[in-house]
């Protein structure tokens, strides 16, 4: 376990109810929650042609509950396309934002409600706790197992011009309920599947060897690493085992309770350029990345990966504790293989020339890369993005820096 910082805090949702069909506890709670009258239901596309979104507005109207839809929301939202959303929603009073789908919508959520009360643009919210005052009280329903929005006080947007994807941290960010029901993730597709699996262990593993663990965070991560690791390729070869998906969906909330409370590290901060640049999907990025930022920290932090070797039961594998380290980086390989998440960047349209200003834009992500357990410079960082370029690209570079 991490020893304990000089300070440390955990904060997370107001109420959280989960477990299969759950969702049909939704209208008594919002009915019991006071005065709720009219709802917003914030969603993507695909939901409401899953007619999730219908469902939800039938179960509230038996409660006396009116409610609206605005859809269209769109995957890895940029700052311009959120106060596009803030503007069709404009002044009309909702008494409860809810929130359903992936990680996109349930940040979506998070920034409409407080864009509503605060007289801000999203661009300056980005940062720590710059939001001055709480927005409409939200609901948060995720349908994907990745990235434990919905109890984290963080909301993620894509700086288009930057090409950049950044946080935005505020407590005024965390929802007054949760409703986690796996039935809802079923039907997810298996690159979802695996890329948002994968983004919930980064999530949890980052969070274990952060500088900032503390053991609160420390007893989320190594049960979301447990949850998750026992229940990633199952998922993503039987997607209809509700077991599995049960597993799943506790894992990436227990992934985002630990990152809440102590925070990620290298990995996201050199996948925020390959989102806001390239249109890499995040979970996907993070999975390119995990094994080899790990690689790279491993003289700090083998005697952690030693206790995730145990969550991961494997450490029965290895002969000694580096070797029980090195087992992890080493299952997080064979997922990525298993999973068929690319392990090429060029895939994406990376090219190598590419590598010195992503490598820039990830150095001055200093919230994250501050986090990680050893310091990385530039040369570091694109010693790491050249493992993912095909060996024709890497012959000329492998020996120009050195871990």
């Amino acid at each position: 376990m991490s020893k304990p910082a000089r300070n440390y805090q955990f904060q997370t949702a107001g109420r959280i109810i989960a477990g299969p069909h759950s969702l049909q506890n939704l209208g008594d709670a919002l009915s019991g929650a006071g005065q709720v009258s009219r709802v917003l239901i914030v969603a993507s596309d695909t939901i409401r042609k899953h007619g999730i979104t219908d469902e939800i507005a039938a179960q509230l109207a038996q409660r006396g509950i009116a409610s609206e839809v605005i859809g269209g929301v769109m995957r890895e939202p940029t700052e311009d396309h959120i106060e596009d959303l803030a503007n069709q929603i404009g002044e009309e009073h909702f008494d409860v934002y809810i929130g359903i789908g992936g990680g996109s919508v349930l940040d979506a959520t998070k920034l409409l409600s407080v864009l509503r009360t605060n007289r801000l643009r999203v661009r300056e919210m980005i940062g720590t706790e710059l939001i001055p005052s709480e927005g409409i009280p939200t609901v948060l329903i995720p349908t994907t197992s990745g990235t434990g929005s919905e109890v984290t006080p963080n909301a993620i947007v894509t700086l288009a011009k930057e090409e950049l994807k950044i946080g935005i941290i505020s407590r005024h960010l965390l929802p007054k309920l949760v409703v986690l029901d796996p039935v809802l993730t079923l039907g997810l597709p298996k690159h979802l599947t695996a890329a948002t699996g994968m983004d919930a262990i980064t999530h949890a593993l980052e969070s274990y060897i952060s500088v900032k663990a503390n053991p609160i965070s420390d007893m989320m991560a190594l049960e979301s690493i447990r949850l998750i690791s026992g229940s990633i390729v199952p998922s993503f070869h039987n997607g209809s085992s509700i077991e599995e998906r049960s597993a799943m969906l506790l894992g990436s909330m227990f992934g985002g309770m630990a990152l809440a409370g102590s925070g990620t590290a290298a990995v996201h901060a050199m996948a925020y350029p390959l989102g806001g640049r390239f249109n890499i999907p995040h979970g996907v990025a993070n999975a390119m990345l995990l094994p080899h930022v790990m690689a790279f920290n491993m003289d700090r932090i083998w005697d952690k990966l030693e206790i995730v070797a145990g969550a991961m039961g494997i450490a029965r594998e290895s002969g000694s504790s580096v070797a029980a380290a090195e087992l992890v980086i080493s299952r997080i390989e064979e997922w990525t293989k298993e999973l068929e998440i690319p392990q090429d960047l060029m895939a994406y349209g990376v090219q190598s020339t590419d590598i010195p200003s992503l490598s820039s834009a990830a150095f001055n992500v200093r919230r994250l890369m501050d986090n990680n357990p050893k310091p990385m410079s530039t040369e570091q960082i694109e010693a790491v993005y050249r493992e993912l370029l095909p060996q024709r690209e890497t012959a000329y570079n492998k020996d120009e820096v050195s871990l």
